[in-house]
């Protein structure tokens, strides 16, 4: 009687670990990008925020103090 390896390991457990290959093979390419995404979400600059950008304004001279003071107020209520 011949015995066939490759039959046993092919329709006993062996392919629970191809399952596994395959399986630690895409939650490793699912894992990479996440993390792609997620390191180009949280490499960006920050935002400036309205109060940022008038201060901004006001120390380059563009707006006088009383232009700033109401742009401040504008601000503070919106």
């Amino acid at each position: 009687m011949v015995h066939n390896y490759w039959s046993d390991w092919y329709f006993g457990w062996g392919w629970m670990l191809w399952f596994g290959f395959v399986f630690l093979i895409f939650s490793g390419i699912g894992n990479w990008g996440y993390t792609y995404r997620a390191h180009q979400k949280y490499d960006l600059p920050p935002r400036k925020e309205a109060s940022d950008i008038l201060n901004e304004r006001y120390a380059r001279g563009d707006i006088t103090r009383e232009q700033y003071v109401q742009l401040k107020s504008d601000i503070a209520v919106a």
